[in-house]
């Protein structure tokens, strides 16, 4: 049997749910939420439609020794929902990370990202010293959620999404960890 945890990746505890890595169990759920054209539209790297196979890869590559993003779960179990969301971190060079998020829409509006967010912010478990972050221009919710964990605008940008099929406008946002 395939061992299903990644030893140097921590779990974090929030208020309503813990952050954790990904598992098989998962690629469900994470298939139908992520498969969800607002929650693709709303990222830079899931396309739509979601292509076979795809989430699957994406929670191998979650355990790869040698992998440049860590991913957490946002499970809600303990109330009946495991799958919230994702977060992550990817690393970069000089002790930074991007930082990235989406939100099942049935959770959308209830305060899930910004918890997760400054859950993760508060346990710097990749211990850096600047995260960046950048959000669609036409997703205010996802701005609100960065300023509110205290990351300051730093400028606009565009990014490419895969399910837009083009470049989409950006806010940029940082936040030193010191």
């Amino acid at each position: 049997m395939m061992q299903e945890t990644i030893s140097d990746q921590s779990v974090i505890e929030a208020e309503r749910f813990k952050l954790r890595p990904p598992r098989r169990g998962d690629i469900g759920l994470l298939t139908l939420y992520a498969g969800d054209r607002r929650v693709a539209e709303g990222a830079r790297s899931i396309p739509h439609p979601m292509p076979p196979g795809a989430v699957e890869g994406y929670v191998a590559r979650a355990h790869a020794p040698d992998r440049v993003e860590d991913v957490w779960v946002m499970d809600g179990g303990e109330k009946g929902h495991e799958v919230l969301g994702v977060i992550s971190l990817t690393r970069m060079d000089r002790g930074q990370a991007q930082l990235g998020y989406w939100v099942a829409p049935a959770f959308w509006n209830t305060g899930i990202a910004s918890e997760a967010v400054r859950a993760l912010v508060e346990a710097n478990p990749l211990g850096n010293e600047t995260l960046f972050a950048e959000v669609f221009q036409d997703n205010p919710a996802s701005a609100r959620v960065l300023t509110n964990a205290k990351f300051d605008y730093i400028g606009d940008a565009e990014a490419h999404s895969l399910a837009r099929g083009t470049n989409v406008p950006t806010w940029t946002y940082l936040r030193k960890m010191g």
